[in-house]
């Protein structure tokens, strides 16, 4: 199985607008990150996740022709708004898109996109729109999702749960504040954990600090631990110098072997 991080930005990315911090300004294309999403593949499968306003430029830039299935971790605008998009894949196929989602971001999902997912709107004769079929997850009960096991873990953001996932060794959490028993129980023994961590020093209310994902990191005790969702308050370069062993600052277009 491998993972690639096709965005490892906040929700303002990087370089932030207007912005001429030395991460924004940085020639380091490691500092270049675009909003969130990932891509989990295995024997020809893939499995993306988060459809973010750059979905389209993410995928060119990866190669990617198709995905399998799409699983939303949350409904924040940063995660879900390049949702047309996904339009080529229903056009290419014939076939609607399967999509995973929490009821409450399934709900969101379905008001917000109503022309995706409301049979009644139709395009235009000689028109097209994105086709999908949304199927709504619970926590820590799996579902096969385009042929991977996936067990859904939920963890608090301010308001919402987001939905992080587990499959096979892989452990996945983005925009957490905090592992809940539970979920910390479900994903001891993975290989690589993935987490949110937004900067360095004060925290934050609704996401991990660097030095809380650490912390979280040591509490799963995986092999190797990678940071996402990374403000522009830290270089790839200032990440990789204080970072301990065996937790890496992910980067727009990192692979990793699982």
């Amino acid at each position: 199985m491998k993972l690639r991080f096709l965005g490892t930005g906040t929700s303002f990315g990087v370089p932030v607008i207007g912005c001429r911090c030395a991460t924004c300004t940085s020639a380091d294309p490691r500092d270049r990150r675009t909003r969130h999403a990932a891509l989990v593949t295995e024997g020809g499968r893939r499995l993306l996740v988060d459809t973010p306003p750059e979905l389209r430029l993410q995928l060119v830039s990866a190669g990617v022709p198709m995905v399998d299935a799409i699983w939303f971790t949350h409904c924040h605008a940063d995660h879900v708004h390049g949702m047309d998009d996904v339009r080529v894949f229903s056009e290419r196929t014939g076939a609607p898109m399967p999509m995973y989602a929490d009821p409450e971001c399934a709900a969101t999902l379905r008001q917000r996109f109503a022309y995706v997912f409301d049979p009644r709107i139709r395009p235009t004769e000689g028109t097209s729109k994105p086709e999908a079929e949304l199927t709504e997850v619970r926590a820590y009960e799996p579902v096969q999702v385009a042929g991977f096991a996936v067990t859904p873990l939920p963890v608090p953001h301010g308001p919402l749960q987001v939905y992080g996932f587990r499959v096979g060794d892989l452990g996945y959490v983005t925009d957490g504040k905090r592992l809940p028993a539970r979920t910390a129980q479900a994903l001891q023994g993975v290989r690589v954990l993935v987490l949110n961590a937004l900067w360095f020093g004060h925290p934050h209310p609704t996401h991990f600090s660097v030095e809380e994902a650490v912390e979280a990191a040591r509490s799963v005790g995986a092999e190797r631990t990678y940071l996402t969702h990374l403000s522009h308050r830290a270089s790839h370069a200032e990440l990789d110098a204080r970072l301990p062993g065996g937790v890496f600052a992910a980067y727009d277009g990192l692979e990793v072997e699982v």
